[in-house]
């Protein structure tokens, strides 16, 4: 039977094609972004990043205030005021000049040390907090990349879908399908637009996400596919290294045991030695020392007034031999070093958790994303297959029993079910890509990906340490 044609149809399916080619052509005039710009600027932007970062300074100038009791401070100052009524009750001093410092103590140094694992600590939990932020920003850069191309395709299955309502209303206007093959056909159009709706709105969303790591205009984001390394296939049998995370936990856990020796130091009966001098310029003109506080020269047997310039050095040392608030110190301490330890051994603990977890999801994921490969070439061969028995035909004949002639529906539905295959592939390999990252930094060996997103910046880092 001959179907009818509707010129109609042709100016939809005109209308259509013309839509789908404005929307890809047009996709590259947007401004792409490149993996390394959205790392860099996420790292730069990130506030866990600026809060480790001040945790840094505050253990740089915790490591200068424990180190500076050493060195003599200087101060001056004066006691002038009006004269004083009835019996002086300070110091006739003008002008005055102190200065004092810490000379001996066994408990400083172990503060020293603690502040050093202090600043390693903080250190650590810095790189730590860079390697998160470029784990979550090219995690979500790919997962953009990977819907972008999803959505194509997804275009593509649109057009596709209008072509087969089309043919099938023309075969239901010409009695050879019935109705329900054209509401069949418009049910699969509704679904696939519904999934495109899915796609744009999950765009959406990781722009808004990307845009709060950056700070980049959200008009800035369209992927650069060439910009992402590929991500080295790393396994559980892999040896595996300590990560910043972990040895930020330690280097803390240190440092709690070195303050905590400290403070028991302190309780002990060791010797505390400081240095100190004062100077001061005396002068009763402004107070009525005289009247109180004269002074008989034995020689001529006269009055003498009070030596205008004093001054007194020495050495004070001091033994705890009882002090009840330093011993709770103490105890508090050791409780504080006890309590990191447990965390850090912990933190060690989970991570060797996510660590068997994601090698087994990586097994797994590795064997779905290989079905969903060859599901996509399967459904490839398909579709050239339909595509060339429409052409040649099947080589059936027309005799009693012979295979009937593919009608150009199936051909449209062999398109869909090839493009349906292939963004069940790249959904395939997407999660198998964020999987291997997560395992890449299970495993400490995150800077192979950043030296590969980053060399500039990991070169000029390196040199910096």
């Amino acid at each position: 039977m001959k179907i009818r044609t509707n010129p109609r149809r042709y100016l939809i399916r005109f209308a259509t094609g013309a839509a789908l080619a404005a929307v890809l052509s047009c996709a590259p005039l947007l401004a792409q972004i490149s993996l390394s710009t959205v790392v860099d600027q996420a790292q730069r932007n990130s506030s866990a990043v600026k809060l480790a970062q001040a945790d840094v300074n505050k253990a740089a100038a915790t490591l200068s205030e424990t180190k500076n009791v050493y060195i003599p401070n200087f101060v001056i100052g004066s006691s002038i005021g009006p004269p004083s009524i009835g019996f002086p009750s300070g110091q006739p001093s003008v002008a005055n000049a102190s200065m004092q410092s810490l000379a001996f103590s066994l408990q400083q140094g172990q503060y020293i040390r603690a502040a050093r694992e202090g600043i390693l600590a903080a250190s650590l939990s810095l790189k730590d907090a860079r390697e998160q932020v470029a784990l979550d920003a090219s995690t979500e850069y790919i997962e953009l990349d990977t819907v972008q191309r999803e959505i194509e395709a997804a275009l593509q299955q649109q057009a596709f879908a209008d072509r087969l309502l089309t043919i099938e209303q023309q075969r239901q206007e010409a009695g050879v399908d019935p109705l329900s093959e054209v509401l069949q056909a418009r049910l699969a159009g509704a679904e696939l637009k519904l999934k495109l709706m899915h796609l744009q709105a999950r765009v959406a969303v990781l722009v808004s996400q990307l845009v709060a790591l950056t700070g980049l205009p959200s008009a800035s984001f369209k992927t650069d596919p060439a910009s992402i390394p590929q991500i080295p296939e790393v396994k559980a049998d892999q040896p595996a290294i300590r990560t910043a995370g972990i040895e930020a936990a330690q280097a803390e856990a240190q440092s709690h045991q070195f303050q905590a020796h400290g403070d028991e130091l302190a309780n002990k009966i060791r010797p505390l030695i400081g240095f100190g001098a004062i100077y001061n310029r005396d002068a009763t003109s402004l107070n009525n020392y005289n009247l109180y506080f004269t002074r008989i020269n034995p020689k001529t047997d006269q009055p003498e007034k009070f030596k205008a310039d004093n001054f007194s050095a020495g050495f004070s040392i001091q033994i705890p031999i009882f002090d009840m608030n330093h011993k709770a110190k103490a105890q508090e301490s050791a409780a504080e070093a006890l309590r990191s330890k447990v965390e850090a051994e912990q933190a060690q603990r989970q991570n060797d958790v996510q660590i068997a977890t994601l090698s087994g999801n990586i097994r797994e994921l590795d064997a779905q994303a290989e079905v969903a490969s060859l599901k996509q070439q399967i459904a490839s061969e398909q579709l050239k297959a339909v595509e060339t028995q429409l052409q040649l035909g099947n080589g059936s004949g027309s005799e009693p029993g012979a295979q009937p002639q593919l009608s150009p529906k199936a051909e449209q539905q062999a398109r869909i079910d090839e493009k349906q295959k292939s963004i069940d592939a790249i959904d395939a390999g997407f999660d198998l890509t964020k999987a291997r990252l997560s395992l890449l930094r299970a495993l400490g060996h995150m800077d192979d990906w950043l030296r590969e997103v980053l060399p500039n910046a990991q070169t000029q880092a390196t040199a910096t340490q």
